[in-house]
């Protein structure tokens, strides 16, 4: 008997099929209905991470350190079309300017680095001369009328008694230390403070030099500038000059090649010796700023990259060319550190940067113009306080 077949042979009946179960209401039928099911889905998925972006976006921008572009707005950079910055004119290697009325030396590399950095490239930033006196105020020379500067980078160093003062200094860019110079032919060699008692040397009028070489017994003679010492010193007129050595070493080495001569030159210029006197402390040149907080914050970055980041080479680069190729000249006295300085309490600046932000922002290249482009259109211790 087969299986199909009942106890008699009979077949066996068929069962009838089981309908499906019908579809509950609201339910989607079918593949495009399935598929649809799935887009909503997504979308909502999306909306809800936007909502989500958004929040964080909005709770991070209401707690978080400021961007640079709300720093510039603060520092009431944007849409301003020129950068005023007051610098020496008299101090090769340092800031010089040549009979073009182009500037050149250190401190104007740094001022091109710190104002590239700021949203300004070379041919928006104007140099003025500023003397020792008016650096405090920023005010600088705008051919017969005195202006107010954006900010100072003028061999300035950072003293406790300029901060009491008012003075805003950024972090410092370079450390070096007071020195003296002397003509080669002349008997005195000093070591120490001491050794110039009873000699007249000048310094710069407005430096706490003037209080060191009078409490050494040396008849201090004070001037506005200090080419005007070494031209004093050059005619026999005074016995030394005391100052910062990244000062003095521009005067020690002959003129480096330029494609000028300088605006301000020294007449019968005599063979210098430059000396270490072992004056404790360094000199810590940095930027006055001016009062706003958020222009000293955007310069400390620039300088804090000069420092360890992408700035260094550039840093470095203009420190070779002016410090190093004096220093050969200065055997005795090290004009320099070649290492920027740390920033100080409070120099650290915190700023808000997204993800995509730290690809979008690039220095540009360094093109610093050469010397045709005419731009002329601390610490509560002794020091020269230059």
């Amino acid at each position: 008997m087969s299986e199909s077949e009942g106890p008699v042979g009979d077949p066996l009946p068929q069962r009838p099929a089981q309908p499906a179960e019908p579809a509950q209401p609201g339910e989607p039928v079918g593949p495009a209905a399935a598929n649809r099911t799935r887009w909503l889905r997504l979308g909502a998925l999306i909306v809800l991470l936007v909502v989500a972006a958004v929040t964080v976006v909005r709770v991070v921008s209401a707690t978080a350190p400021p961007s640079r572009e709300q720093l510039r707005e603060r520092a009431e950079l944007t849409g301003k079309q020129e950068l005023l910055i007051g610098v020496k004119d008299d101090q090769p290697g340092v800031s010089q300017q040549l009979e073009t009325g182009a500037f050149v030396g250190f401190d104007i590399e740094i001022a091109y680095m710190i104002a590239e950095d700021l949203g300004f490239e070379a041919s928006r930033v104007r140099f003025l001369p500023i003397e020792s006196e008016d650096r405090a105020r920023r005010q600088a020379r705008d051919g017969n009328r005195y202006v107010t500067v954006d900010l100072v980078i003028a061999s300035y160093s950072i003293t406790e008694e300029r901060r009491r003062q008012g003075v805003i200094f950024s972090a410092p860019y370079l450390q070096t230390e007071q020195s003296v110079v002397t003509r080669a032919d002349s008997d005195l060699r000093p070591t120490t403070f001491a050794d110039l008692a009873g000699r007249t040397v000048c310094t710069l009028a407005t430096s706490t030099a003037e209080q060191n070489l009078a409490a050494a017994g040396a008849r201090a003679h004070g001037r506005n500038r200090i080419s005007d010492c070494i031209r004093e010193l050059h005619d026999g007129e005074i016995d030394a000059v005391t100052t910062d050595a990244a000062i003095l070493a521009g005067f020690v080495a002959p003129p480096a090649v330029e494609a000028a001569p300088p605006k301000v030159k020294i007449e019968n210029p005599k063979p210098l010796r430059h000396f270490d006197i072992g004056a404790s402390g360094d000199e810590l040149w940095g930027v006055n700023t001016g009062p706003n907080p958020a222009v000293r914050d955007l310069v400390n970055l620039s300088l804090e990259q000069a420092r360890t980041g992408r700035n260094g080479k550039r840093w470095r680069t203009a420190f070779d060319r002016y410090f190093g190729y004096a220093q050969q000249y200065s055997v005795e006295q090290q004009v320099a550190v070649d290492r920027q300085p740390p920033p100080g309490p409070g120099d650290k600046v915190e700023v808000r940067q997204w993800p995509w932000e730290r690809f979008a922002w690039r220095h540009p290249s360094p093109a610093r113009p050469g010397p045709a482009f005419v731009a002329a259109r601390g610490r509560a211790r002794p020091n020269s306080g230059c």
